[in-house]
């Protein structure tokens, strides 16, 4: 067998091993990240060169997946309560990290009005008003716990739609089948020109701030990749890109 062969074969097998072997980067990621990971999905990219497959999904139910072994290696959630969780039944490799503060709003597409906005959602003119599913989304237990405080969530529970998601809320405001939704400030980027939204950002001293963690999972062991890009969303990069969409740094 020549040289020319031999270095032929010896590249072509280790191309179909790599091609085998070669760990893809599978992170989980709530939904009120949906347009952020692609954002960081392609600056990490281009300054990695490591390509990840982000799952986007309420943050609950993303923990019962990865508790049921779906193969993540790192979990990017809307709170600290899933991600600790984890940690606490031995699917991660390190105590969660906060990432980000998220940023809670309510929105319409309609010119509504928030000036007095505790008063506007007693009204007739509001018939419905979304908020995301407070068992399993961050978000959705903020905006109850802001109700809670204002002391019209009792009255108001009729006229509320519950969303599995904040993505599934996001939908709801901007295809205008509620009046008014909470959901994260992200959104008014995410949408930009494409849908006309009216919004008003809540006092955050309103309801417990919404820290957001980042845990790396076991799958993860033994993958250099999923470390570098743990260490990258708690790097400046990162925190530049949750900062334009409204997101608070930590």
């Amino acid at each position: 067998m020549n040289k020319r062969l031999l270095a032929f074969l010896t590249l072509t097998v280790f191309l179909i091993h790599h091609s085998l072997f070669a760990q893809n980067l599978r992170v989980a990621a709530a939904a009120n990240l949906q347009s952020v990971i692609e954002d960081l999905q392609k600056d990490f990219k281009q300054k990695t060169g490591v390509v990840i497959e982000p799952v986007v999904g309420s943050s609950g139910k993303l923990v019962a997946q990865i508790s049921n072994g779906a193969p993540f290696d790192v979990f990017l959630s809307a709170d600290m309560t899933f991600p600790e969780t984890l940690y606490k039944n031995g699917f991660a490799l390190k105590k969660p990290e906060v990432y980000a503060a998220g940023s809670l709003i309510i929105c319409s597409s309609q010119n509504i009005g928030f000036n007095n906005w505790e008063r506007l959602l007693m009204t007739a003119r509001v018939k419905k008003v979304a908020i995301a599913n407070p068992s399993i989304a961050p978000y959705g237990k903020a905006a109850t716990e802001l109700l809670q405080g204002k002391g019209i969530l009792d009255d108001m529970q009729s006229k509320i739609v519950y969303g599995e998601s904040i993505s599934q809320v996001n939908t709801y405001i901007t295809t205008g089948v509620v009046d008014i939704g909470f959901t994260t400030q992200a959104l008014i980027k995410e949408t930009g020109s494409k849908t006309k939204l009216y919004f008003l950002v809540i006092d955050p001293s309103q309801y417990q701030p919404i820290l957001q963690g980042i845990v790396l999972l076991k799958h993860a062991k033994g993958n250099p990749d999923a470390d570098k890009f743990y260490q990258y969303i708690l790097g400046p990069s990162a925190k530049k890109i949750f900062a334009s969409y409204g997101y608070r740094l930590p």
